[in-house]
């Protein structure tokens, strides 16, 4: 009985799992480079991985600046629209100022300018 239940199985049952195949290969690798290596490469492999993560956060600061500028309104992306040439500095002031959505009655020339360089950074 015992030798018939022997004869049943099939001699190539034996299956390699997930950590055998781990093992294996750390030893092929050991075996291949030698332990002084190994250190080495495995040095060279986190830098590698360090910088995949740094290049793919800033492709994704990149994608994210792109989609802020391009919801943007267009008035603040090309600059204030002047039509028409201006006959002095203040005229000028008023015009970018008003292109710019800013109020400027009662305001001075240097209040203008800061106001205007305000806006057009941010």
């Amino acid at each position: 009985m015992v030798q018939q239940y022997i004869l049943s199985l099939p001699v190539l049952q034996m299956t390699i799992g997930g950590t055998e195949w781990i093992i294996i290969i750390l030893m092929g690798l050991f075996l291949l480079f030698g332990s002084k290596k190994l250190p080495e490469i495995s040095r060279t492999l986190g830098r590698a991985a360090g910088e995949y993560d740094k290049a793919r956060e800033l492709f994704r600061r990149e994608m994210e600046n792109a989609t802020r500028m391009a919801e943007q309104p267009k008035s603040y992306i090309m600059g204030p629209r002047i039509t028409a040439p201006v006959g002095s500095e203040r005229e000028k002031l008023e015009q970018i100022s008003s292109s710019l959505g800013i109020d400027y009655r009662g305001k001075t020339d240097e209040q203008l300018r800061l106001l205007i360089s305000e806006r057009m950074k941010g």
